[in-house]
């Protein structure tokens, strides 16, 4: 089943409808820059009442980085309480190997040549934990790191999941577009935020989370 990613939530009422939407990974954005950035303190409260609700239905909850130091990436990975942590900088090998079994590295290359290069570059640091991605396909953009609302090139996308055994996709996604991407691609799994969201940046709507997941679903 294709695993869905919903991506920049900041309000514990906000990630609880997602969650009992369905989704299996939550993602919390610690970038300053971003308008879904959370602080650590805001995030820990989320973390510790979700799992105090859901218990082992909790989705997993993964901690979105950019060019962290991987000391600063654990600590704040062991005291919000995340699963996982998404590096989506840009980040040397080094680091996601310094972070071995809590990371997972976000790529955003302009050509299918270059997406296969990023993977050979992070070959020796993708784990086999099967409940986080190998590697996360955003669209590419020359000074944005995600959450830009732009579609990942087809091309791109199906270069890298010969070599990706966990993609993740995402980029552009939104009820009307999921389907056919999952047709087309056939990823591991899905991240969106922009395309579920309700206007303003890092809240949802839950009629298109809802819509989203079961297009997902009934794509396969």
């Amino acid at each position: 089943m294709t695993k869905v990613k919903v991506c920049g939530l900041r309000s514990y009422e906000n990630a609880l409808m997602v969650a009992e939407a369905g989704a299996d990974l939550i993602g919390l954005n610690f970038y300053p820059d971003s308008p879904r950035f959370i602080d650590a303190e805001s995030a820990g409260d989320l973390v510790k009442r979700l799992r105090a609700r859901l218990g082992d239905h909790c989705p997993v909850l993964v901690g979105i980085f950019v060019n962290e130091s991987a000391a600063r990436v654990r600590e704040a990975v062991a005291s919000v309480g995340l699963d996982y942590a998404q590096l989506s900088g840009d980040e040397r090998p080094e680091t996601l190997a310094e972070l071995s079994g809590i990371a997972f590295k976000g790529i955003r290359p302009k050509t299918a040549e270059a997406a296969l290069g990023d993977a050979d570059r992070y070959a020796n640091a993708i784990r086999t934990d099967g409940r986080m991605p190998s590697l996360l396909l955003d669209a590419f953009n020359p000074s944005l790191y995600g959450g830009t609302g732009e579609t990942t090139a087809l091309d791109v996308a199906l270069a890298l999941r010969e070599v990706a055994p966990r993609l993740m996709l995402a980029g552009g996604l939104n009820p009307e577009n999921v389907a056919e991407r999952v047709r087309a691609i056939r990823p591991w799994g899905l991240d969106v935020a922009s395309g579920v969201e309700a206007g303003i940046p890092g809240l949802k709507d839950e009629d298109k989370v809802r819509a989203f997941i079961t297009e997902v679903r009934n794509a396969g």
